[in-house]
């Protein structure tokens, strides 16, 4: 049980002999052409934290997941899914070409206990991404088919938690038991740590080069308090930079203008000013010299080279901010990591949260990407599988299936 919120978990039900449909988050990476899985992270996740103690525990599990979007280059059958499954496990994970229709119901009541079954991918269905309530949901073709055969609903897509959608949310008003599988359960737990309750001081670091949300998570954290310091990098801190009146120079400038990001400047002006102490940007930054990295202030902008990451002094003082604090929070890069020239900021702040002894919690699809390949993803206390979700709960306090679990995990 997660306390805090009343949500019943895996260990509140009994699983041996019953038959549990399992809404996991399998959308993966998929080369266009081949249509091959590019990375298993989140199959293997689940695998690991959820599935596999649905096995050993003697239930009848039950797959339910989506891969892309109906018409999209990633959108695929989940038939790879279960054969990436089936080695994880080291289990033969069976697999059918339906999702609610007598295949599928025919496969589910020959399932034996231990035994796991992936449905075909969810996004077949053309009513899937609906927006709805789980009532209506619950009156729709797919849960009608499927209800009576389901012990318990066990919801576990926390990177999908932002969408009201009908697999997600619409078994939960007419399945007896509805739970948090273990992926869902430790990421509630965690960001009510650090959003609801965090240990002060807390920093908030937002980088990377989605700007869209950043003003509205900033006036969330700061206006409620949640957050003493918020640090900037990436095309945030640009924008912020921007926002303020500098001159970036006109290859950055052009970016965010191009980006669409500018259309924010107002707002952030206005948290700017409401909040001078709290908003940390960068110093000075780095960018690219005829193929050469340079540091410069912001009191040599505007400059005619593009900003690839935050400089030397800025990471100096983020670092020590971070090794101050009890809470950390980071989503988005500091600059341009993927190439070694500009990873130094994103590697040097990682190494900071490591050291620390501050509780730090890191998502999105970039800062994971980050902390794979710079080594630091097994040295953060929390690592968020959500990015869209990760944000919206940051903003809100809450996400759409969180809200549907405490209401039906009763």
């Amino acid at each position: 049980m997660i306390e805090e919120l009343g949500i019943k978990t895996l260990d509140d039900v009994e699983l041996e002999n019953q038959v549990v449909l399992v809404r996991v988050d399998f959308n993966s990476p998929v080369d266009p052409q081949t249509k091959k899985i590019l990375d298993n992270t989140r199959i293997r996740i689940h695998a690991e934290k959820t599935i596999r103690e649905l096995v050993s525990k003697k239930a009848k599990t039950v797959i339910m997941a989506h891969q892309g979007r109906l018409g999209d280059p990633d959108f695929t059958s989940l038939k790879q899914h279960a054969e990436i499954l089936s080695k994880i496990l080291g289990i033969d994970v069976k697999f059918v070409d339906d999702i609610f229709g007598e295949k599928a119901i025919s496969a589910i009541k020959r399932l034996q206990p231990g035994e796991v079954l992936v449905l075909e991918n969810v996004r077949s269905w053309k009513n899937e991404t609906k927006k709805a309530s789980a009532e209506e949901h619950s009156k729709t073709e797919m849960v009608k088919n499927l209800s009576p055969y389901i012990d318990i609903f066990c919801i576990d897509a926390f990177a999908a938690a932002h969408r009201p959608h009908v697999s997600l949310i619409g078994f939960a008003p007419v399945v007896k038991h509805v739970v948090a599988g273990r992926v869902m359960e430790a990421e509630i737990r965690a960001l009510y740590k650090v959003r609801n309750n965090p240990e002060k001081p807390c920093i908030y670091i937002l980088g990377g080069a989605k700007a869209e949300d950043a003003a509205e998570v900033v006036e969330n954290i700061l206006s409620q308090k949640i957050a003493d310091f918020v640090l900037t990098g990436g095309l945030i801190a640009n924008l912020f930079l921007y926002s303020k009146g500098i001159d970036l120079g006109e290859p950055n400038n052009k970016i965010l203008e191009k980006k669409g990001f500018t259309q924010f400047v107002d707002k952030i002006k206005e948290l700017l000013g409401k909040y001078p102490e709290n908003i940390i940007l960068p110093t000075d930054l780095a960018v690219e010299v005829n193929g050469s990295k340079a540091n410069i202030s912001i009191n040599q902008l505007p400059t005619q080279y593009l900003i690839k990451d935050i400089g030397t002094e800025s990471i100096k003082e983020f670092s020590n901010m971070i090794m101050k604090s009890k809470t950390v929070v980071m989503s988005g890069p500091m600059g341009v990591f993927e190439q070694k020239l500009f990873d130094e900021g994103t590697k040097k702040i990682f190494e900071a949260m490591a050291s620390s002894k501050a509780f730090t919690l890191i998502g999105g699809g970039h800062t994971i990407a980050a902390a794979h390949k710079l080594g630091f993803l097994d040295k953060m206390s929390h690592v968020s599988t959500g990015g869209g979700a990760l944000i919206d709960y940051l903003i809100k306090g809450t996400l759409p299936v969180i809200e549907v679990l405490k209401q039906y995990s009763k």
